[in-house]
């Protein structure tokens, strides 16, 4: 059997052709009480998944996994049960998720198990439509989500934590986590008749690092709440350096794989065999990229169908298991999109709220070649959900942002220091953080400074203190990617200047040596070379705008006309909006 690819013909070693016959030709001479014996599994019960002569096994017969992402968190409730439909369809036989620890520990020993975070749910569900599931327990996800995955609470510990490390502060707040999210796990685990076949520790971690007695106790932690028989394994990319530093084949973790569209796979899967026990390297991609993320600025990513399902069927040709990253993207809800950086952490680059990566979820390109190694014929695709319709609306009403602070930062909040701290000092994780201090302006224009931002910060100044009715005046922003400095027009107060600097998280570093990615301002500030002190900081919680009372609600002169849903659920009214213009 030869595996060709776009004129290139790959030659395959003698044991890599031996399985792929082994897998393709019929076995009629093999029966299932033959594998169960032959391969562990106990013949009054062949029920289990295994690894074994360098194939995954299932019930005692050989198992091929055909998977794809898709997030349960990504994806409202109300649409999983559709999506995975549509997984379905396209034939694939496993669903792999991650599970972000910061949706579900938003703040310390407060847990979150309710609506998109509910995993129970989703397990349950794919379980029922025909699942099998890949679990990747973290802690660190990577994922384009928010520090990877992690609390950013984490990030206001002092003394400052080593994340992703043998920290023993950071392997206690792990424990913690894995101490109440892997016992709901348990009854989910396919020896205890669920869908869950294998869970991933840790994620790409030979890319990050090299501590290997962090990866160990991971390991060991999680082997204690699974159990000694739970097949763990690790994804890293599929180079030696990356390999050798992120997988323990020691430990009896399987190592798998991830590459692109586009690379010769059989080459990495054989380099994958290094890194495992003898007979224990089935070949994964565990991250086969069938798309691609996009960054804000960006044109959205497009990846090739046909070009991807022909590098799909070389894999599955040759009896390769596959996990498509993405099947299905969703969306990053609220401010949980992630970022990446480059050369160093200035070099910041945020993701989009969407996660769409071109996912092929419709693709009849891989459709086809799934179908060609599926065991079982492929269900119909789902017809399309009916389409919201929209029309204008015309909104009558805007208020300042200064003028209903009060509403959205409760006095007993303000914080009080003598220079700016960063936003998780001051309790504030997701969104904005609006610093205030005062300067003696002297001069016609006077030049603001501030060395270090993440990430953009809006600069207004006025008069008054916040709050005495009087709008501050927009003068320009500062951003962490160009960090200028920036002239601002004396405007002749009789005292003081009130300076207000709102600072956006604009979503934290995901990937790379800069997770540890503290957002609002990181350094002093001055102004004319002077350091300003006493700063008073106020967290603004989008999630108490509620101004159907608010005397500072006003009536726009001309109303605005926006597009919005006629069959919202949120069942937005013009009052809710909240509009700032620096006109």
């Amino acid at each position: 059997m030869a595996c060709k690819m776009i004129g290139s013909l790959f030659i395959l070693s003698a044991y890599t052709i031996f399985v792929a016959i082994l897998t393709l030709a019929p076995l009629p001479t093999l029966s299932a009480s033959h594998f169960s014996h032959a391969h562990g599994f106990p013949k009054e019960n062949i029920r289990g998944f295994k690894i074994s002569d360098d194939l995954f096994w299932k019930d005692g017969q050989p198992f091929q996994i055909i998977g794809g992402d898709l997030h349960y968190f990504r994806v409202l409730p109300e649409y999983w049960a559709d999506r995975l439909l549509r997984a379905k369809a396209l034939g694939l036989n496993t669903i792999q998720t991650y599970i972000p620890w910061n949706l579900h520990e938003p703040s310390p020993q407060k847990w979150n198990f309710e609506g998109i975070a509910n995993i129970k749910s989703f397990l349950k569900l794919t379980q029922e439509l025909g699942f099998l599931v890949m679990l990747r327990a973290g802690p660190y996800i990577c994922a384009e989500w928010d520090l990877g995955g992690l609390p950013a609470w984490l990030l206001a510990i002092e003394p400052a934590l080593k994340l992703r490390s043998s920290d023993p502060v950071y392997l206690h707040l792990v424990r913690r986590w894995w101490g109440v999210v892997l016992p709901k796990i348990i009854p989910f685990l396919y020896e205890n008749g669920g869908p869950v076949i294998m869970v991933q520790v840790e994620n790409e971690f030979g890319s990050f690092g090299d501590d290997k007695t962090y990866l160990r106790h991971l390991a060991t932690l999680a082997r204690g709440h699974l159990g000694k028989d739970i097949i763990l394994y690790t994804t890293d990319g599929g180079t030696k350096d990356t390999l050798e530093k992120g997988s323990i084949p020691e430990e009896g973790v399987y190592a798998a794989v991830d590459f692109s569209t586009g690379e010769n796979p059989w080459p990495i899967f054989e380099l994958q065999k290094r890194y495992n026990a003898p007979g224990k390297s089935p070949p994964l991609s565990s991250e086969f990229y069938t798309g691609w993320l996009t960054h804000w600025g960006e044109a959205n990513a497009k990846t090739n169908a046909t070009y991807t399902a022909d590098y799909l069927q070389l894999i599955l040709s040759c009896n390769g298991s596959v996990v498509l990253y993405m099947a299905h993207g969703g969306t990053n809800f609220g401010f949980f999109n992630g970022a990446n950086s480059g050369q160093n952490d200035s070099d910041y680059k945020p993701d989009l709220t969407s996660y769409d990566y071109d996912a092929p979820i419709k693709e009849s390109a891989l459709r086809n070649v799934i179908k060609k190694y599926s065991k079982n014929s492929l269900p119909p695709v789902p017809s399309c959900n009916e389409r919201a319709e929209y029309r204008k609306v015309r909104v009558k009403k805007f208020a300042s942002l200064f003028n209903v602070l009060h509403s959205l930062c409760l006095s007993m909040e303000v914080v009080e220091t003598e220079q700016p701290i960063p936003m998780e000092l001051a309790g504030q994780m997701f969104g904005f953080l609006l610093y205030a201090s005062q300067y003696s302006g002297n001069y016609r224009h006077s030049t603001l400074s501030i060395k270090k931002v993440h990430d953009r910060a809006q600069v207004f100044v006025s008069c008054s203190l916040v709050g005495d009715g009087e709008s501050p005046m927009y003068v320009g922003a500062i951003e962490r990617w160009s960090n200028r400095e920036l002239l601002i027009p004396n405007i002749n107060c009789s005292r003081k200047t009130s300076l207000y600097i709102l600072v956006e998280n604009m979503g934290r570093i995901n990937y790379g040596p800069y997770i540890f990615d503290r957002k609002g301002i990181l350094s002093s500030v001055t102004v004319d070379g002077n350091i300003l002190n006493g700063w008073k900081l106020y967290p603004i919680s989008l999630d108490k705008l509620n101004l159907s009372k608010e005397n500072q609600v006003k009536q726009l002169m001309h109303p605005q006309t926006i597009k919005i849903s006629k069959r919202s659920s949120l069942k937005y009214h013009s009052r809710r909006f909240l509009f700032y213009s620096k006109n």
